[in-house]
């Protein structure tokens, strides 16, 4: 996996160099589709926005990619980037100016045509402080970006409508990521329009160029999806209908799934029923295993005593039994020694991280000046696994003196305090779990340990802010030369390795991910769109009974 994963960023930073262009071939539709059906999918939790510019978790990604498209998006069951909404692209030779061509006739949900001024105003509305949206670091090598992040300017100047079907971004510096940042959500198209219309508000009243539109939405009750009949791809979406209930409990969940009610339970496997589920050829048969680039971590705010001290955040790092932690979940997962995950590119294979350790746990809190420990609060998202490892958690906490008491609440809820920087001292991210956007080391940092993250809203939860590492990540992504390609991933390593200095995490785990789906259910390789993303790729599956 890490190869094919490393051959594809070489790939995209020679299309960088070379200024190659690019045009998609129409994707292979299954021949055991057909038209028609509906499914139901159950969440324990209601989802907060489907606003691409806002929504930025596991459960609501997914949804938005059915009702929003991009420029650029990936193969079903790849890594490989491919054209979107965009008939084609053309990259300079320095690698600092793209041009894209659109599509002709893709029109919104409300009936009118997208154009590049629909391309230019969603990005210059990402970026916007006012947005505050929690992925508008990705777009900082975009020219003008510094201005509107500022409050300066309300436009990208780096972004030019050419024509209707034909705009050109021009960047600081040659960023070998780009592409790959065209294609996540923040980047999808919306109509200026409706966002007026509805200002706040656009999250719960979504209009988007997708294969489906949000015919209801029941708070604490249900999401209705419906097929959108003018969907610009030929011959997709397979389904009429999807339907979203929220508030169910995993277990129940799963035990409908076994009685043919629901066809996806999409907060996964209960690890309480894990092998119970595994044990029986004819439920297994029915799981779905997402290999992802994913990190579980406890975040310490770097900006609240006593995790202002590095010794403290060293210490805890000692304090945590992770081989315990893995067993709760079953073994489904792999101790983290670094926030990178093993098949991640720039991963330090020499690197050894913190012992577990607690004699020399209770050492360096003595030395930070807490040698009786002290109080902290723990916030977990409250669906199982997540408060018993949260438990688990502070038990090794106690063991070196540190009483943590848990806040286990709704994961919308834990992202709001992680996001406020008086908000929470530690968090446990289990369920919120980093999962790369894309398949680069770069992505591990921007979001989540740069300072564009440690903002409010934002996802950098430890609000760790280090300006010499920021410019040294600028210096990595500015190598595009494939022939460079480990130079640039042993500059990745350098950079981690110093985050874990400093420590604002304690990296716990190395997640795989698994959920079942319902023996009616089809269209299993598309089940995930790709490893990396772990999205369920709703365009593409299909109920095998429809007549």
């Amino acid at each position: 996996m890490k190869k094919f994963l490393a051959s594809t960023v070489a790939a995209s930073a020679l299309a960088l160099m070379l200024g190659m262009t690019s045009a998609r071939a129409e994707d292979t539709v299954d021949p055991n589709a057909k038209q028609g059906g509906e499914i139901i999918a159950t969440y324990k939790d209601d989802v907060t926005t489907l606003d691409p510019a806002i929504g930025y978790d596991w459960q609501n990604w997914s949804m938005i990619k059915s009702l929003f498209d991009g420029l650029m998006d990936y193969e079903p069951g790849t890594t490989n980037l491919k054209p979107d909404l965009a008939e084609s692209y053309e990259i300079s030779p320095d690698g600092k100016t793209f041009t894209f061509k659109l599509r002709h006739g893709v029109k919104f949900h409300n009936g009118r045509e997208m154009t590049a001024d629909d391309v230019k105003y969603s990005l210059d509305r990402v970026t916007n402080p006012k947005t505050q949206s929690p992925g508008a670091g990705f777009f900082g090598s975009i020219k003008g970006y510094d201005d509107v992040a500022a409050g300066k300017a309300e436009s990208l100047s780096g972004v030019t409508v050419v024509d209707p079907y034909t705009v050109k971004f021009e960047l600081t510096r040659p960023d070998a990521t780009f592409l790959h940042v065209m294609a996540i959500n923040f980047s999808h198209v919306v109509p200026k329009e409706e966002v007026e219309k509805y200002g706040a508000d656009f999250g719960k009243h979504p209009v988007g160029t997708g294969a489906f539109k949000l015919a209801e939405w029941t708070l604490g009750q249900r999401i209705v999806f419906v097929r959108n009949p003018d969907y610009w791809h030929k011959g997709l979406p397979h389904l009429d209908k999807i339907t979203f209930e929220v508030g169910q409990e995993p277990i129940v969940a799963l035990l409908r799934m076994q009685k043919g009610e629901i066809d996806l339970p999409l907060d996964g496997i209960p690890p309480a029923k894990f092998q119970e589920v595994m044990a029986d050829p004819e439920q297994k048969a029915r799981v779905v295993e997402g290999g992802q680039l994913h990190t579980g971590y406890i975040t310490m705010n770097t900006t609240m005593p006593p995790f202002d001290n590095v010794k403290v955040r060293q210490a805890v790092n000692m304090a945590i039994n992770k081989a315990r932690i893995v067993q709760i979940i079953n073994n489904r997962a792999v101790p983290a020694n670094q926030p990178l995950p093993p098949s991640m590119p720039g991963y330090d294979k020499e690197f050894k991280g913190y012992p577990y350790d607690v004699a020399k746990a209770k050492a360096l809190l003595a030395e930070a000046g807490h040698p009786d420990g002290f109080d902290t609060q723990l916030f977990a998202m409250n669906t199982d696994p997540n408060p018993r490892i949260a438990q688990a958690i502070q038990q090794d906490l106690a063991a070196v003196g540190i009483k943590a008491s848990i806040q286990a609440l709704a994961q919308a809820n834990v992202i709001a305090a992680g996001g406020d920087k008086a908000g929470a001292p530690m968090i446990w991210s289990g369920g919120m779990g980093w999962i790369a956007d894309f398949p680069d080391p770069s992505n591990f940092y921007g979001p989540i340990l740069g300072c564009a993250g440690a903002v409010p809203g934002g996802w950098n939860w430890s609000w760790y802010c280090n300006k010499d590492l920021d410019a040294k990540a600028a210096e990595a992504d500015s190598i595009t030369d494939p022939a460079k390609s480990e130079e640039r991933n042993k500059m990745w390593s350098a950079i981690y390795d110093k985050i874990m200095e400093d420590a604002p995490w304690a990296p716990v785990f190395n997640e795989q991910r698994f959920t079942m789906k319902s023996a009616r259910m089809g269209g299993a390789d598309n089940l995930y769109v790709d490893p990396v993303h772990v999205f369920i790729n709703y365009d593409n599956v299909y109920v095998k009974d429809v007549q």
